[in-house]
């Protein structure tokens, strides 16, 4: 007798999702550290003007991308691609054995409209500010190093290639902070990883503004790395796992627009910190403040302000 399949299944574990949002957003750093690698060669022979130019490489992966990448299981369904929708969930559960003679369902959708009201009751209000805290912190920290640090290394007196080779490094940090971060997030909560991430961060920082020797720099450099950019990519995933299914798009896509202006606000403070030509502690203090920020954020999350709350880690305690 053939068995209906839900497509509203799990057919991932649930030990291992932050980690495997953790590995795809990975990608982010590791286009930045090709980026700071061929840096470092280019611009001292060829100047900064060619990297313009070799971004448009990008796009000729497009096809590439149009052609591998799978469309969702219930896009196919909705095509009436059932062979196809069959084959992509095998692959991506061979346990479950799905056949031929196997009938897929698409329970139908309760589309309901989640106004961002809906983020700041039940207890969540507190909390859904704290989100919105972090997100804008941490993105003020990524974006802002990501867009200044090797001209405020080469302030300081680093020569170029060792200013390029240190935002390479900290994308190397960052990919580990990605990946580990995910795998300590399936162990632990998130919300006790994240304030350790971004107090890691604060301190990185602070003492990356002070002289070390260099192997002590990349290492402060790539601790800086992995628990920024990393802290950003487990931000998405707490998000999702603290709110309910009815509202956590809405709430992923305010948290997301809300840490956007972190982003706009952190090349800006960069160059403003430039400008200033404070030394070169006081530039790298000045990063270090959103992290704190974000931490006492982090650590407010859940906390009970109404009558009642979701129970956010016990959810997010199944996971590990």
């Amino acid at each position: 007798m053939p068995n209906v399949v839900s497509l509203m299944s799990e057919y991932s574990p649930k030990r291992s999702r932050s980690t495997l949002v953790a590995l795809m957003f990975s990608g982010y750093a590791v286009g930045g550290m090709m980026s700071a690698g061929l840096g470092i060669w280019i611009v001292p022979n060829y100047g900064w003007e060619i990297m313009f130019y070799l971004a448009i490489i990008p796009m000729l992966l497009l096809p590439l991308m149009i052609k591998f990448l799978p469309e969702s299981v219930a896009f196919l369904m909705a095509q009436n691609r059932q062979e196809e929708a069959r084959e992509l969930l095998q692959s991506v559960a061979p346990a479950q054995q799905i056949t031929r003679e196997d009938k897929l369902v698409v329970p139908p959708a309760n589309v309901q409209k989640a106004p961002v009201l809906e983020l700041f009751r039940g207890g969540r209000k507190l909390s859904t500010l704290m989100f919105w805290t972090a997100f804008f912190c941490c993105l003020l920290m990524v974006y802002a190093l990501g867009s200044w640090l090797p001209k405020l290394m080469s302030a300081a007196g680093y020569e170029l290639g060792s200013s390029l080779m240190f935002l390479m490094v900290l994308n190397i940090g960052a990919i580990v902070g990605a990946v580990g971060g995910g795998w300590l997030a399936d162990r632990f909560s998130l919300r006790s990883v994240l304030v350790s991430f971004f107090l890691l961060a604060s301190a990185s920082l602070v003492l990356l503004g002070y002289p070390h020797p260099m192997w002590l720099l990349y290492s402060l450099m790539a601790v800086a790395g992995a628990t920024t950019i990393g802290s950003q990519i487990l931000l998405y995933a707490y998000v999702a796992q603290y709110y309910p299914a009815n509202i956590r798009s809405t709430a992923l896509g305010w948290a997301s627009g809300i840490g956007r202006n972190g982003a706009i606000v952190g090349p800006m403070l960069g160059g403003t910190l430039l400008a200033m030509a404070l030394p070169h502690q006081m530039n790298f203090l000045a990063l270090a403040v959103p992290g704190a920020i974000a931490t006492l954020a982090i650590a407010l999350v859940g906390r009970r302000v109404g009558a009642s709350r979701p129970n956010a880690e016990t959810r997010v305690a199944t996971n590990g």
